[in-house]
């Protein structure tokens, strides 16, 4: 017996660039312009960026709330993984039934586990880091998970890189560079009271970092969005609940908690729920490597945040930076499609029954309803 899944879409092929003529190469260059503008990559674009904002949400509340004297970075995150929990594990519950979800976790929880764990620890080290070394260091080093999700996506899926997304992978870089010597022009950098400690904290947390995205990533192009998400938040919240109670236990009785301090945690904790909730989707979308990129432009909504919140001055340098970011997002599938970047074929556990799938005999056909299109099995197949 064997259930219901929807089929595999094959790839679009990119249109060939002539190089006859100038005329010729002109025309081609632009249908191989428009033939980028699918519906996927669109909304992975939009979608990454928003991503983007939301960092830069989490990186102005904790800067509000170090000022205001709350500094606990691990109690900070647990109201993240509280939150993923209590939605998407019910969820979870109500498609898989008690026993199912039980079943699953008893199962495959181990797995999730481990997801859970480097990623509770990258977010500490991360945050570590910034309190012992630069912020420039911190932009530079963060970069570090891009080509660590490229290995580990490598290992977990195959995918067949092409030059152009390396060449799309640097020009991001290069914004990158671009905001960093704006930072280091305008003096925006603050002392290290620890260089070396807070690099390899960097450097650990930036590798933790890529490896969850591109695991996450194996994990949600073979289940469920909801089970992997929810299964993070169950393992992360006891990992991040333990971590908090033995290391920052004392601090709580004297930390600040008044109102501005919740709606800052309140604020923070809803950015991050958005973009672990986006984050996944564009796996499915794109990549995790395209997520990686994507964060990139943090920094220039940070200026735009700046303006309003903290009265910055803009240099001129981060509107071009920008601009050289989303070149970048482009030509990383000049060539290359979404499709291409891994199998997308999300089910529930083999021994798990979902709620509303249909059993049928492995002798029968497969059967598709006449109406029902390509593009709408796509979009099932992204949002199961």
């Amino acid at each position: 017996m064997v259930f219901l899944t929807p089929p595999v879409v094959d790839a679009p092929d990119r249109p060939p660039i002539s190089y006859k003529s100038p005329a010729a190469f002109v025309s081609s260059f632009w249908l191989r312009f428009r033939s980028l503008w699918t519906r996927r990559f669109t909304l992975a674009l939009l979608a990454g960026q928003l991503v983007s904002l939301c960092i830069t949400c989490t990186n102005v509340t904790t800067t509000e709330l170090v000022n205001r004297n709350w500094s606990n970075a691990t109690t900070q995150t647990f109201f993240l993984y509280f939150s993923l929990f209590v939605v998407y594990t019910p969820y979870t519950i109500y498609q898989y039934g008690i026993k199912g979800w039980g079943e699953m976790v008893v199962r495959d929880g181990w797995k999730y586990l481990i997801l859970a764990a480097c990623d509770v620890e990258g977010n500490f080290l991360v945050v570590k880091a910034y309190q012992y070394t630069t912020l420039l260091s911190c932009m530079l080093l963060d970069a570090w998970a891009i080509p660590v999700c490229l290995f580990f996506a490598w290992i977990y899926m195959r995918p067949r890189y092409h030059w152009t997304q390396v060449l799309g992978i640097l020009v991001c870089i290069g914004g990158l560079g671009m905001l960093v010597a704006s930072d280091k022009i305008t003096q925006k950098d603050f002392p290290a009271s620890s260089l070396v400690k807070g690099d390899i904290f960097m450097i650990v947390g930036a590798s933790l970092y890529g490896f969850t995205n591109a695991t996450e990533e194996f994990f949600v192009r073979k289940s469920p969005l909801y089970e992997v998400v929810g299964m993070l938040g169950m393992w992360g919240m006891i990992i991040n609940g333990a971590q908090a109670a033995g290391l920052e236990h004392k601090s709580w009785m004297s930390s600040n908690w008044d109102g501005h301090v919740i709606g800052l945690l309140f604020a923070y904790t809803a950015a991050m729920f958005i973009l672990y909730t986006v984050a996944p989707w564009i796996y499915r979308l794109a990549s995790s490597a395209y997520y990686n990129i994507s964060l990139l432009t943090s920094d220039f909504y940070g200026l735009l945040f700046g303006l309003f919140l903290f009265h910055y001055q803009p240099f001129w340098l981060y509107f071009p930076a920008f601009a050289v970011v989303i070149v970048g997002l482009v030509i990383y599938f000049w060539h290359a499609t979404p499709e291409e970047q891994g199998k997308l074929d999300p089910q529930a556990p083999p021994y798990v029954r979902r709620r509303g799938q249909v059993e049928v005999d492995k002798d029968e056909p497969r059967l598709q309803s006449p109406s029902q299109s390509d593009e709408d099995t796509k979009d099932i197949t992204m949002m199961a």
